[in-house]
This record gives structure tokens, sequence and C-alpha cells, in this order.
């Protein structure tokens, strides 16, 4: 048989197919020498030096939703009397006020069934959706200019 390259193996110093004279049937493979690869690795060390003490990371002033805003009369008596809170914490409270008071359609959890209290805050809806929760506290949060 005579040696066909054939992608990394081929005839010339590389490992080759052939077939094995104690078998017929067989075929070896005949590793060659690889050529070794004299590659140099960079190495760099960087020493760092002190130039100023090391700071303490600021934590940052909360924005957005976690920044605490006014509310409204009717949503600081759902609260208890907090006059500022952010909408995130109003989220927590509403809902740990329905798992309180098991107000969780039990056909469909995703609807919520008002009692007095969430009416108020809800514009007098019987139900609600849980998605529709936070577009429904918009309007109680007053806008603060800067």
């Amino acid at each position: 048989m005579s040696s066909m390259p054939l992608g990394l193996f081929s005839a010339a110093g590389t490992p080759s197919l052939s077939k094995s004279s104690s078998s017929s049937s067989l075929v070896s493979l005949q590793p060659a020498s690889f050529r070794p690869f004299n590659v140099k690795l960079r190495t760099s060390v960087t020493y760092a030096t002190a130039s100023e003490p090391a700071t303490e990371t600021k934590k940052r002033a909360p924005r957005g939703f976690s920044k605490p805003r006014p509310v409204s009369p009717e949503m600081r008596e759902f609260l208890g009397g907090r006059t500022e809170i952010p909408r995130t914490e109003v989220l927590k409270v509403i809902w740990a006020h329905i798992k309180e008071n098991g107000l969780q359609d039990p056909n469909n959890k995703r609807v919520i069934v008002c009692d007095e209290k969430l009416k108020k805050i809800f514009g007098e809806k019987e139900q609600v959706g849980f998605l529709e929760i936070a577009g429904l506290i918009s309007p109680h949060f007053k806008k603060v200019e800067n």
C-alpha cells in the first residue's frame, strides 16, 4: 500500500497508516518523531507599590426604585405611618400582607383578592393581577425634584 497524505498523517516523517506485516486486516499507527516546540513563554512580574493607602469602597446612594420617596396619605396609612419608603420595600410590605392574610386566589395564584386595606391603595378594585401591583402603587409616590 502506498502512503497517502491524510491531513495530520503523511508519509514523510510523521505518523502514517500502513498495513502491519503480521496481519493483513489490521491497520497500525506508527508514531514518528514530532519536532518539539521551542516556545519561550514570556513572563513578567509586576510589583505593586503602595503610593496611597487603600481607600474603603464607598457604598453609592440608592437610586431609582430603591431610593426612598414620599408617599400619599393612603399609602402612609397602609404602611403604618411611614412617610418615605422605596418602591421595592412597599412591594415587600404588600406581598407580606397578601401572604399573611391569604389573599391569593386559590385557583389562580396570580390573582390577588383585595381586602379593605388593599382596596384603598389599589383604587377600590375587588381583585388585581400580581403584575398590576407595581403600576397601581405608582400614583402613591410623589415626584421629588432635585
